[in-house]
């Protein structure tokens, strides 16, 4: 069996790298990812980066402009660096613009976030939930008064609200208390592209568990992960790419073959197959370069054209 009729597979656009990404080649990518048969479309956010890197609502946006059925998706969108009011606008747009397809991911940031956006610390949490559920009511209400601890707002009206009622929230990173919040609170759950294999195969049993603490089904609750990934039948010409990627944008070369999947097609579907088999109902493929090239070969890996 393919591996396409075992889980949902979405694929990332290129938006992010070393050197620049020009708009034709994000375009092309989403197109045929989308001829394809891939899920969805995804993208991350890094505002103030080291490397290129598009912003998430402005290449989804494009992308929506050049597709008619892939999903759009960003993992994760670092909500307390934002005002919830601004992103629910932003999002419900691109839901309006794409006719339903977006999917919002977020999560809390790491401490960098705080530093770079003057966006105090303490209660992070607080913000982040509150953020989240200001979101939730601006999308589906006519009128909100909110009044919590860190965001108030009365009175507000926001037009327009998204095509999607509910429109997917996600939540993203693989902290124990970050997954016990997403089984409560989110509508999918993301580990990240950076954080290890082995982390996400611990991850999934802590989240299921606690999906069913709360009276979810784990089994139609979206679990993926990122994967940084690189294939070609020179497998040492993959791990070279993703040894690049690691060590220049993660500063993390240990992460090629921790994090990341490379080598032949065989070698790639074989470790795809074991990520599938921790628990995982959806992978996000995230090929680092050779953009065009990687997708015809991902969806052979996988089953898909």
């Amino acid at each position: 069996m393919a591996l396409k009729d075992e889980i949902a597979l979405g694929i990332s656009l290129p938006h992010r790298s070393p050197e620049p990404i020009g708009a034709a080649t994000v375009r092309d990518v989403a197109q045929r990812a989308e001829a394809l048969g891939f899920r969805d479309l995804w993208v991350t956010e890094n505002t103030l980066d080291h490397v290129f890197c598009f912003d998430p609502v402005a290449i989804l946006s494009y992308a929506a402009a050049a597709t008619t059925r892939i999903r759009l998706g960003a993992s994760v969108v670092v909500l307390p660096a934002h005002h919830p009011a601004h992103v629910a606008h932003q999002w419900a747009c691109l839901d309006q613009l794409s006719g339903g397809r977006a999917i919002l991911g977020v999560g809390l940031g790491r401490a960098h976030h705080y530093t770079q956006f003057e966006i105090p610390p303490a209660r992070r949490v607080r913000r982040f939930r509150e953020g989240v559920e200001l979101i939730r009511a601006l999308w589906s209400e006519p009128r909100v008064d909110y009044h919590g601890e860190v965001f108030r707002i009365q009175g507000a009206t926001m037009q327009p609200k998204p095509v999607q009622q509910p429109l997917p929230i996600w939540f993203g990173v693989g902290h124990p208390d970050a997954i016990r919040r997403a089984a409560r609170f989110a509508d999918g759950w993301m580990g990240s592209g950076g954080s290890s294999i082995a982390a996400f195969k611990e991850a999934v049993p802590l989240l299921r568990a606690a999906l069913e603490q709360v009276g979810r089904d784990p089994d139609s609750f979206p679990g993926s992960k990122r994967l940084f990934m690189a294939v070609d039948e020179r497998p040492e010409r993959a791990r070279a790419e993703l040894h690049q990627w690691f060590s220049e944008v993660y500063h993390n070369p240990a992460g090629t073959d921790a994090s990341g999947i490379h080598g032949t097609p065989e070698q790639v579907r074989e470790r795809l197959e074991e990520v599938a088999a921790m628990g995982a109902n959806h992978l996000l493929l995230n090929p680092v370069s050779r953009h065009a090239e990687q997708v015809e070969a991902l969806a052979a890996v996988v089953g898909l054209g």
